[in-house]
């Protein structure tokens, strides 16, 4: 599959991977801003923005499609960063592929099996629920969707992947029934055999708990050379809570 991609900058390439119901443009900001240093690639996943959509959406075919914008480019010893589930597809590729990633920075995810989520479940609902016939705008849509999704904030993420299909229909970019049909499977750990032995920074959110402290040993096995930095004011969205941090802390990673 060929992923629509934004890029930015010049020099080492950086590859950033967007979180479930995100999109390569939640991360412009900061891809602008590394790009005053390094080539920055943001691609949409399978399912999500402007790329193709596929009934197959797991791990393994998320890794692939990587790969593939990787060979399309030319692209080699890489610096891979992801956040949520493009942090578990970071994950995936780099224990599979340890030759391809330089370095690899892990936002707020670990390996562990997550049980199913309420939370995503209840937002694919509020989704699927929206009736498109009856929304002639966005504040339409975010009407309906308040029903239900109580967070503004949330509500103005989600609104990101509303477009017009036509000149009198919105509608949403996101594959809601392939990501619906498979959500227990992006769930599932990353049970790869082997390491990835590179240097590896690991940023959890402090209000968060998708890294928990029993996370700390396996992910110590799988990722030797890794470190964790926490930032405490900042959620899951660790990059929208607190971008100056966030950036920082990247940028000194990848420049060392």
């Amino acid at each position: 599959m060929k992923l629509f991609f934004r890029r930015f900058g010049a020099g080492k390439p950086v590859i950033i991977l967007h979180g479930l119901f995100g999109l390569s443009d939640n991360w412009v900001t900061f891809a602008k801003q590394l790009g005053e240093h390094y080539q920055v690639f943001i691609p949409d996943l399978r399912n999500h923005g402007l790329s193709p959509h596929s009934k197959v959406f797991d791990f393994p075919s998320m890794e692939d499609d990587v790969i593939g914008m990787l060979e399309d480019n030319h692209l080699e010893d890489i610096y891979l960063i992801g956040h949520s589930l493009g942090g578990k597809t970071a994950m995936f590729l780099s224990l599979h592929h340890p030759e391809i990633v330089k370095k690899l920075v892990v936002v707020d995810i670990s390996l562990r099996k997550s049980p199913p989520n309420r939370e995503h479940q209840q937002l694919l609902n509020a989704m699927m629920a929206v009736d498109f016939n009856v929304a002639r705008s966005r504040s339409d849509v975010e009407k309906q969707l308040s029903v239900s999704v109580k967070s503004p904030k949330i509500r103005q993420f989600l609104l990101k992947n509303v477009y017009w299909r036509d000149r009198n229909s919105l509608d949403w970019r996101l594959n809601l029934r392939a990501i619906n049909d498979n959500l227990l499977t992006i769930f599932e750990g990353v049970d790869v055999t082997g390491s990835y032995a590179g240097p590896t920074l690991f940023i959890r959110g402090g209000m968060s708990d998708y890294i928990r402290k029993d996370d700390a040993d396996d992910l110590k096995m799988k990722f030797p050379g890794a470190v964790m930095n926490t930032i405490a004011n900042a959620s899951h969205w660790v990059h929208a809570d607190a971008p100056g941090e966030f950036y920082t802390l990247v940028k000194d990673f990848l420049d060392r």
